[in-house]
């Protein structure tokens, strides 16, 4: 019999490109720990935008990495990711300090020195750095926007809202583009607010307002392509404010408190809409700007694509209207941009 002679070679496991860090820093003498995705083409020659993600009220750094997933997003676009880790309340649940009672942790030094640290470590554009979270991980990026303003360039929070005197005593330093996504049927972040907390459209009117955006807004319904999934959605945007800043609403009609998009459970409560995917729109928006407003304008659109759609002028109630300064206009869309402007009077 013929002897047949087996080797085996025995390789050392590497991981090129992507990868996931869990780490630490220590602020206010407590160790705070995050974990960080960098993405397979970050070059550490080139300053690369970064997008904090806060995970809501009991959550971890690890199921808003899962949930609010925008890792594949990352490794293609090139952005950094960092899933900061809240410390317990008087409760005994993890969670960020929004001005609620229970707590008084400073979260938001705590994010200063974490940007601070992630500086010296990687090569971050920090004209460029975003905030976005689902619930209490939503009112932390809202409260950024207001404190923490020179450091963070747009936001985009999902399912969560404001304590009315944190955003009565907001003082954000410049004009802030905002991407909120919320369902209506939410029974956690109540849509419409309660005693002590916002309501979207008042937030939203906020930001409209300091950003010195169009008072009236601009609807696209969005195609209802899962109609399995009992929600739909529409798109408001509310353009032309200072820089180019914008202000945009996906509102959820039969949502709930979720993360459209997301087959990840964790802090879901109500219906998931997946006509659109959360992880997508919110970079597609916060990517236009960095923290002096709008990176590019857009240019050279064929004002003959096949995605054109028709949509209606609305105002921050929802109201129609039709005549604008006197003039009947027909505003023409192309993947979300005004493409053309028609007089029709």
């Amino acid at each position: 019999m013929k002897k047949i002679t087996l080797i085996l070679f025995f390789l050392p496991i590497c991981f090129f490109g992507q990868q996931t860090v869990k780490d630490s820093i220590i602020h206010d003498n407590v160790y705070r720990s995050y974990r960080a995705y960098i993405p397979a083409i970050y070059n550490s020659s080139k300053a690369t935008p970064l997008l904090f993600n806060f995970h809501g009220l009991t959550g971890s750094s690890f199921t808003s990495m899962w949930q609010a997933d925008f890792r594949q997003i990352a490794d293609t676009a090139n952005f950094i990711i960092v899933h900061p880790q809240g410390l317990l309340n008087s409760a005994g649940q993890t969670h960020w300090n929004i001005g609620q009672i229970g707590t008084s942790i400073n979260d938001i030094n705590f994010i200063s020195a974490l940007l601070d640290s992630l500086s010296s470590k990687y090569n971050i554009d920090l004209n460029r750095v975003y905030s976005t979270g689902m619930s209490n991980g939503a009112y932390m990026s809202y409260r950024l926007a207001c404190e923490l303003s020179e450091k963070i360039a747009a936001i985009a929070p999902v399912a969560g809202s404001y304590i009315s005197y944190m955003l009565t005593n907001c003082n954000p330093s410049h004009p802030t583009p905002v991407l909120h996504i919320h369902g209506d049927a939410d029974s956690s972040s109540i849509y419409y607010g309660k005693p002590g907390v916002e309501s979207i459209p008042n937030i939203i009117s906020y930001w409209v307002n300091y950003n010195q955006c169009d008072t009236q807004s601009v609807l696209i319904l969005v195609p209802n392509v899962n109609v399995n999934d009992s929600s739909t959605v529409e798109h408001y945007s509310w353009k032309n404010g200072i820089n180019g800043v914008d202000v945009e609403h996906l509102k959820v009609i039969n949502g709930g408190h979720t993360w459209p998009g997301s087959n990840f459970s964790s802090n879901n409560s109500g219906i998931i809409n997946y006509d659109i995917n959360a992880s997508i729109e919110i970079w597609r928006f916060l990517s236009k700007y960095d923290i002096n407003g709008l990176i590019n304008q857009p240019t050279n659109i064929n004002e003959f694509s096949k995605n054109k759609k028709l949509v209606k002028i609305v105002d921050l109630l929802g109201r129609e209207r039709k005549n604008i300064n006197n003039k009947l206009l027909l505003y023409i869309y192309d993947n979300g941009e005004v493409v053309k402007k028609i007089n029709l009077k």
